[in-house]
């Protein structure tokens, strides 16, 4: 069954101050780009596990790159997010593309590597077992085992600053423990953990499987984190520097892919769909119409989204208490596009 257009999910208000709307990177803005007479050559990381990367293949195969001047080589990176950046910083790759839960810790260790660009908003949910009392008030989770891909998964990172933010104590109040992704649920069955925190196509196939166990607790796609972004575009700092327009030409060909991607999502299934051969291709495009791909802040409005996650990292303690998060977010975010 595919999704028609009409079901698409409208765009919503941005929970941003001032002007964050305006500074949103649509498509509509950005045709004018200009190209160079030959396309200019760069390597893209990234990590096509990720089904919410699609408008990175999107990008590619619908001309988005190549309409922005661009010759672009994609490289699959399996390793870890510290190690993505270590290759941004030496030159490996030009740019990449990462949830920003995984790369903010990194980022204050100080990796030359700013932040440009940015892709979707969340994709990321905390669901619990019913038969273990788990309901949708957080008070619930209280002695409750939280199951994770592993302790630094985004949604580990993300659902660490979310529950302090509603008074949970993260180390007291709670237990995590790391299990594979695709095993998460028959942890649940064999009363190891009573909750999950993991991202899409994963949390959904495990519903899918188990009909009526879980309740949803949390979606990085809903309430206060509605509008805040959750895959970030990331450039080597000599490039980002001095060669404004071709980083710039990643951002406008992203967020032009993005849009795409959100008014498209079949079709974007259909591209993606090669890089998730074990997900049903229907259950893709599913997903793709649910994700806020509308949302993918540059400029000061990027700068802001990071400045705010810095911020609630300092808190729930990942981040150094003594990390300045103004001078932090000032440091690791450029606008190209200005």
């Amino acid at each position: 069954m595919t999704v028609p257009l009409d079901h698409l999910p409208p765009s919503r208000r941005s929970v941003l101050q001032a002007g964050a709307a305006a500074a949103l990177v649509g498509s509509a803005g950005l045709l004018g780009a200009s190209a160079w007479s030959q396309p200019r050559k760069l390597t893209f990381a990234w990590s096509q596990a990720g089904f919410c990367l699609a408008p990175v293949p999107v990008a590619l195969e619908r001309g988005f790159f190549e309409k922005n001047g661009l010759d672009v080589e994609l490289l699959n990176w399996a390793g870890s997010s510290d190690q993505m950046l270590e290759a941004l910083a030496t030159g490996k790759a030009d740019l990449g593309v990462g949830l920003i839960h995984r790369w903010v810790k990194p980022l204050e260790a100080g990796f030359d590597v700013k932040v440009v660009g940015s892709v979707h908003g969340g994709c990321l949910r905390l669901v619990g077992a019913k038969a273990a009392g788990v309901t949708t008030d957080l008070a619930s989770l209280k002695g409750k085992t939280i199951g994770v891909s592993d302790q630094n998964s985004p949604a580990r990172q993300f659902y660490a600053i979310h529950l302090a933010k509603k008074g949970i104590d993260i180390e007291k109040d709670v237990d995590w423990r790391v299990y594979p992704a695709d095993l998460l649920d028959v942890a649940v069955k064999k009363g190891e953990i009573q909750v999950i925190a993991d991202g899409d196509p994963n949390v959904f196939l495990i519903e899918k499987r188990n009909p009526g166990v879980f309740t949803e607790i949390a979606n990085s796609a809903k309430g206060e984190y509605a509008e805040r972004l959750c895959c970030i575009v990331g450039a080597r700092g000599e490039l980002a520097r001095n060669d404004k327009p071709r980083a710039a030409a990643v951002v406008r060909a992203l967020a032009q892919a993005s849009d795409y991607v959100a008014e498209n999502p079949n079709e974007a299934g259909k591209i993606y769909s090669k890089y998730a051969p074990k997900v049903p291709l229907e259950d893709l495009q599913r997903l793709l119409a649910e994700l806020t791909y509308k949302h993918h802040p540059a400029g000061k409005a990027l700068r802001n989204e990071v400045e705010a996650f810095a911020t609630d990292f300092r808190n729930a303690g990942i981040l150094k208490k003594s990390t300045d998060v103004v001078r932090f977010a000032n440091h690791v975010s450029l606008d190209v596009l200005a």
